[in-house]
């Protein structure tokens, strides 16, 4: 693992709180970025859409001044071949220095935030942030609800910049997909897969660290949302935080009995939910999506294979991927409008795609596999910190990082301050403390 510096003994404690504090407003600035968008200050959607990019250079030079934490492999390599990309962007890609620096910022800034977010939190930091989350997630679903039954019209539904069209994303049976406080709905996505994955660890690990009601509250809340949510992807993300449970709770009976014990009472609140109209409707929609996505997909192992996979296999196969690439940032929306001015994919919609078409087939395969190599190192010592040390705070959040992370579309701010929140916090659950 990328070897974060130990915190020096002379650094004043106001360092680490202004560091704490800049964390906090990093993790409030992505749950209701979109809000600020769409919502507060309209007049300013597009330069919000980067908002958090001030205090990531503001963490990361902050960091490094103090010498709180120190670049490790993963973020000296990363830099290397970021900086590689951003010559061969200026000199045989697209050369617009604009969309360039749009595109080196994600590996530049924000990538090095999971290692000091890890190296500066606590364990009980952790625990603060999770709970926040879930007080959050209550007022969200709310918020979900009264998107889902109004129109697009109304001012909930405003779109980017108050765009009277609405927010909403094609759904299923007359309903639209809808984004909460977020720009667009996979941050919604995104949110609520993180709400599950910290639902499944309090309940499954450490049910006295949070009060009864709040996780009761936030259970039942959870359950609500999900069909009005229209979203494969939470159920999907629900079902591969059940499965982490499962690995390591094999040796438990209790864990076991704990796990079918949350099976039976969500099912029993999904039953008592059909006697209420709005829930049938939004059940129905949720339905409706699953079945229209499986005749167009293929049935389930097409929408596995294409969507959850990414398209993995066809990026590296590509033929059409130039060994140097078409420059950074041209595989954004932002930087695509910048370009052609129209927001599009002007090189591939998935992930791996985007980085090699970005980067060439050399530095972009050498940033996926430096992602693989750093979900594989957090798998490894999330495992051994569950059986070796009983701490599965950091496997339990892994089951909703590692897919943000391997394979989340970064050039897209929402997914890629998710990434950065959620590395950084399974390295801080590594901690004792």
């Amino acid at each position: 693992m990328d070897r974060i510096a130990l915190i020096a003994q002379r650094e004043p404690d106001s360092s680490l709180r202004i560091l704490r504090g800049a964390i906090w407003v990093y993790f409030i600035l992505l749950i209701f970025e979109g809000a600020l968008r769409k919502w507060i200050l309209p007049g300013f959607a597009t330069p919000l859409l980067i908002v958090r990019d001030p205090i990531a250079i503001y963490i990361l030079l902050y960091a490094l001044v103090k010498k709180v934490w120190i670049p490790g492999k993963y973020v000296l390599i990363a830099w290397i071949l970021i900086l590689l990309s951003f010559i061969v962007t200026l000199v045989a890609g697209h050369g617009n220095i604009y969309v360039g620096l749009y595109g080196l910022r994600i590996m530049m800034f924000h990538f090095p935030l999971i290692f000091i977010i890890g190296s500066i939190l606590s364990k009980r930091d952790v625990h603060q942030i999770l709970k926040v989350l879930l007080y959050f997630s209550l007022g969200m679903t709310v918020l979900v609800g009264l998107q889902f039954f109004s129109p697009q019209s109304a001012w909930v539904n405003r779109g980017i910049g108050a765009d009277i069209t609405g927010s909403g994303f094609s759904g299923a049976a007359g309903f639209y997909r809808v984004p909460g406080t977020f720009s667009f709905t996979n941050g919604l996505s995104l949110f609520y897969g993180w709400v599950v994955a910290t639902l499944v660890y309090y309940w499954g690990f450490e049910k006295n660290e949070i009060s009864s009601l709040i996780l009761w509250i936030a259970t039942v809340s959870f359950v609500i949302a999900l069909p009005m949510l229209i979203s494969r992807t939470v159920v999907f993300e629900t079902v591969i935080s059940f499965l982490f449970f499962i690995l390591v709770s094999r040796k438990g009976v209790n864990s076991i009995l704990k796990l079918l014990l949350a099976f039976l009472a969500i099912y029993f609140l999904f039953l008592l939910g059909q006697n209420f109209p709005f829930f049938q409707t939004a059940t129905n929609a949720l339905t409706s999506r699953f079945e229209n996505a499986n005749r167009s997909e293929g049935g389930i192992e097409g929408t596995f294979l294409n969507r959850f996979l990414g398209g993995m296999y066809s990026a590296i196969s590509d033929p059409d991927a130039g060994f140097l690439g078409l420059g950074l940032g041209i595989g954004s929306n932002a930087g695509a409008q910048l370009l052609s001015g129209r927001r599009t994919f002007l090189v591939s919609e998935e992930e791996w795609g985007r980085l090699i078409g970005e980067s060439g087939i050399l530095i972009g395969i050498s940033l996926i596999f430096l992602r693989v190599t750093l979900l594989i190192d957090l798998l490894l010592q999330s495992w051994k910190a569950h059986f070796k040390k009983r701490n599965s705070l950091a496997w339990m959040m892994l089951s909703f990082g590692f897919i943000v992370m391997i394979q989340g579309q970064w050039s897209q701010p929402t997914s890629l301050g998710f990434a950065v929140l959620i590395g950084g916090i399974i390295l801080a659950s590594l901690k004792k403390y």
